[in-house]
């Protein structure tokens, strides 16, 4: 067989394409080579091969690869397309492609959400299909929405005389829209164009541009494969989500808080809303305290367990015959009433009640033949998380380094540890009663929301607690002698300190990044799409150092650091001591302590140094803890630790980083305007070039390494101080990014505007780590006015409360965004009816980022069956969101 490839490409002096061909023999070996095509005419290049030359080639898959020599560019494009030669029953098959970037989005809908759930139920059109075909149009358009097809018409009897209302639909075959023509009586050449019909309106929609033109058939025998492209942003599919915590979740008969059971209602309510996706926080187990600071969701001391508060043991209770004890269910009637969640108490009965319920069922559940394949699939985890949990309570801490022998992770002594021979095996095994039916219940679920329609979307936490089970069992991945945590930013201003251990990413290559593989496979048991939480770590961490409170005095790692000469190549005298020991005169001591200067003086200093004992906010805040009557000096002696303008780099001498936002302190500000406009020069270019090149290299394989783990439906939190490269990274990978309308991303704007966002992206209006949009409202009169004219489009002043119409108008400027997903806190839905709004909006908060001890404990004012029945605001929201093409 003769094979003539023609790609659309009009090129100038300097570029040039060539074939990337792979083909496979019948012994499934894969060969490939690349050939350069000719130059044939302005429209097209060319290349023909015998397959003949390919000794029992069955199949080709091949791509281009465009040369620029001017601008030193290569490209590969036409990606992944295929050939079967064992169907082609030809001499001569001519394949025409057209020139085209893979902007088609080809991996996001071929993930797991659209290939099991969002596009079940397609609307199948008569497809006219020949026997013979002379000619053969295969068209990619994944993002096509639902209850739409690809069609076509064009000159010439067979293309139905250019008749929309009679186009020829193709038929959606493997991602492609296929149909077959036998085109021998026709007069040639033909034009045509390619459309989309409308199942409900019917009618048909003609693509943008010149009309197409079929070239006339070749040899007798020869077969023409048309491999098109359509990419209309009118018919895009994009979808509606709910953001909440489980924990969040109100339900008549949940035990104070949500449970994974009480999704079926949360979905209930997206199906006859018109929303697809459910977005919820991590649900992994945070146990290491058995306190309120444990309701922080983003520090698990498991990256695999799932947290036992979301249990319903009432369910389990029924089935296995069980009566609480009529003090316990009282308990539970006051703690479900309760407005926010009462985390220790909640925990606590949920145990009590846990521990019951496997003394019932401890000889039964481990004869359950799904036990047996939950054990065996997770027993690398589980057997660990077990042990670790038994090891917890019976030292009475989750700090491994208490546990005596076990302090290092021994896979043999854990063995022996979990025996079912020891005395205390149950102590050991109610731990895996309790996951496997936090695993059933959850998978039940899953099946009840994609049964509806709905997709779950979890969330995968940057870091791990630092006394988690991962961090003991893997301790050396972890750099335990700095913290993980976030940069300063409008919403906290001396930064993020999470406690985490960062990551040590050299030993995770060692083996591809297993550890981080393993969460993705494990969370896609139960998630069809996936929110990357702080995604910019994945490029470069902010590393605190471990005796550090606040985030002001980390830095990025890995990063390029400043040597001492590279001061003076800028033209400034680098004097270290004057640079890194925090900064402190007379002046600036009246001013952060004023009449209690004297006594900072004597106590903490020393000729104006730090005395060692109080060197670092760890040791300050320790004193502090001794002696409370000097709680009100903290704010002003962190200030001053802070006030320096370069950390020394801690491997490397003479090397030192700027300290982020060192124009912001009073070191700064007492240098000369020559000295500051140097240093400025350097900030900027240390901050947002030097970096850049080494940040992308980290980003692109750590991030890889997760994409290839998992076919989930990848979302990126890129939010704070991305890296220029970080949009481009994401976007070639088919990554959707995150866009709050507060926390714009382009340099000079106050409020990004929904409707520039990116097709591969998801927009808010608010965050669980954000005001909902009713407090924020009220929280900076000006800030409010600009965004009611600017951003709103509305005259006059604004009103004072964000009223039910004006948190409409947001949602629906959402709604309206081209971008794939537009997703909503629950409570900023619920802000679009008076009815259902809660009266004070700062109840509604879920999270504060600037308070390292926000206790989480948002819950909703109303149950979910309340919600289900309140038609009027169902109906409003669904026709909002379908009138948006949602």
């Amino acid at each position: 067989m003769t094979i003539n490839f023609y790609v659309g490409f009009r090129s100038q002096p300097g570029q040039s394409v060539a074939l990337k061909l792979g083909h496979t023999n019948k012994l499934k070996d894969i060969s490939t080579i690349e050939l350069p095509l000719h130059y044939l005419n302005e429209t097209y290049w060319s290349v023909t091969l015998d397959t003949g030359d390919f000794e029992d080639a069955e199949e080709f898959e091949y791509s281009y690869i465009y040369r620029d020599t001017n601008r030193g560019e290569q490209i590969e494009f036409c990606k992944h397309s295929f050939l079967n030669l064992k169907k082609l029953d030809v001499k001569q098959l001519d394949v025409i492609d057209e020139w085209r970037d893979d902007s088609l989005f080809e991996d996001v809908f071929t993930s797991k959400p659209f290939v099991s759930v969002l596009n079940q139920g397609r609307e199948k059109a008569k497809v006219t299909d020949t026997k013979k075909p002379t000619h053969i149009f295969k068209v990619k358009a994944p993002a096509l929405q639902p209850g739409k097809s690809i069609c076509i018409t064009g000159s010439g009897k067979k293309l139905k005389e250019w008749d929309s209302n009679k186009p020829l639909f193709m038929e959606l075959k493997k991602n492609q829209w296929v149909l077959k023509l036998n085109l021998s009586k026709e007069h040639f050449p033909l034009e045509y164009k390619l459309g989309v019909y409308d199942h409900s309106s019917k009618e048909m929609e003609f693509e943008g541009g010149s009309n197409r033109l079929i070239p006339g058939p070749g040899e007798k025998s020869a077969l023409t494969l048309l491999q098109l492209v359509f990419n209309s942003p009118k018919d895009r599919w994009k979808g509606a989500g709910v953001n909440i915590p489980v924990s969040s979740l109100r339900t008549a008969n949940s035990w104070g808080v949500g449970e994974f059971t009480d999704l079926d209602l949360l979905t209930d309510f997206s199906k006859v809303s018109g929303i697809k996706l459910i977005q919820l926080l991590p649900i992994n187990d945070t146990t290491s305290t058995h306190t309120n600071k444990d309701s922080y969701p983003y520090s698990a001391v498991s990256a695999f367990a799932l947290h036992p508060i979301y249990l319903n043991v009432q369910k389990i209770a029924v089935a296995a015959g069980v009566e609480f004890t009529d003090e316990m269910r009282m308990q539970v009637r006051e703690l479900n009433t309760k407005k926010s969640l009462h985390y220790e108490e909640v925990l606590a009965l949920k145990n009590a009640a846990i521990r019951e319920l496997y003394l019932k069922d401890k000889h039964q559940f481990k004869d359950d033949f799904g036990w047996f394949s939950f054990f065996d699939l997770n027993r690398h985890w589980l057997v660990p998380y077990a042990a670790y949990c038994y090891l917890r309570e019976k030292n009475k801490t989750a700090d491994y380094n208490s546990w005596g022998e076990y302090m290092s992770f021994q896979e043999d002594m854990i063995q022996e540890l979990v025996s079912p021979e020891n005395d205390f095996y149950d102590e050991v095994a109610i731990h895996y009663f309790t996951q496997y039916h936090l695993h059933l219940q959850l998978k039940d679920a899953v099946d009840y929301a994609h049964k509806a329609g709905v997709i779950l979307k979890g969330d995968l936490p940057i870091g791990v607690g630092r006394h988690s089970a991962d961090a003991w069992m893997y301790r050396p991945l972890f750099h335990m002698d700095m913290q993980a945590g976030a940069p300063p930013d409008a919403f906290a201003t001396k930064g993020q300190n999470w406690s985490f251990p960062t990551y040590n990413w050299e030993k995770m290559a060692e083996d591809n990044y297993a550890w981080w593989r393993q969460r993705m496979e494990h969370m896609s048991n139960y998630f069809d799409a996936i929110r990357i939480d702080h995604v910019l770590g994945f490029f470069r961490i902010w590393s605190i150092p471990l005796d550090a409170i606040e985030g002001i005095l980390g830095r990025f790692f890995p990063a390029w650091p400043l040597r001492n000469y590279d001061f003076y190549n800028a033209g400034v005298h680098f004097n270290e001591d004057r640079y890194c020991t925090p900064f402190v005169t007379e002046d600036l001591l009246r001013k952060w302590f004023g009449e209690n200067a004297t006594l900072v003086k004597d106590l903490f200093l020393t000729d104006y140094r730090f005395k060692p004992a109080f060197n670092t906010q760890r040791k300050i805040a320790d004193h502090i803890k001794d002696h409370p009557e000097h709680a009100h000096l903290q704010h002003g002696l962190f200030e001053l630790l802070s006030n320096v303008i370069a950390i020394k780099d801690d491997a490397l001498a003479s090397h030192y980083h700027l300290r982020i936002n060192m124009f912001d302190t009073d070191s700064f500000r007492a240098l000369s305007h020559f000295e500051q406009e140097v240093l400025n020069r350097l900030y900027n270019d240390y901050f947002f070039h030097k970096q850049n090149v080494l940040w992308e290299e980290e980003g692109i394989k750590k991030l890889a390494a997760l994409k290839s783990s998992t076919n989930m439906l990848i979302c990126a939190e890129d939010l704070g101080m991305v890296p220029k490269m970080v949009e481009a990274v994401l976007d070639n990978m088919q990554m959707l990014a995150l866009e709050v309308q507060r926390m714009p991303k382009r340099q000079g704007e106050v409020f990004s505007n929904p409707y520039n966002a990116s097709y591969l992206s998801v927009v808010t209006p608010s965050t669980h780590d954000m005001a909902s949009i009713r407090e924020w409202w009220e929280e900076n009169r000006q800030v409010t006015q600009d965004f009611y004219n600017q951003q709103l489009l509305h005259y006059g002043e604004a009103p004072y409360f964000a009223e039910p119409w004006l948190c409409r108008d947001i949602v629906q400027q959402h709604l309206g965004s081209p971008a794939m997903w537009a997703v909503f806190l629950l409570q900023d839905l619920l802000s679009m009816d008076e009815g259902l709004r809660i009266d004070d909006p700062k109840a509604e908060r879920i999270n504060n980022p600037a308070d390292p001890d926000h206790y989480w404990n948002y819950r909703m004012h109303i149950s979910l069956e309340y919600l289900l029945e309140q038609d009027g605001f169902i109906v409003t929201l669904k026709n909002m969101i379908s009138e948006s093409g949602r």
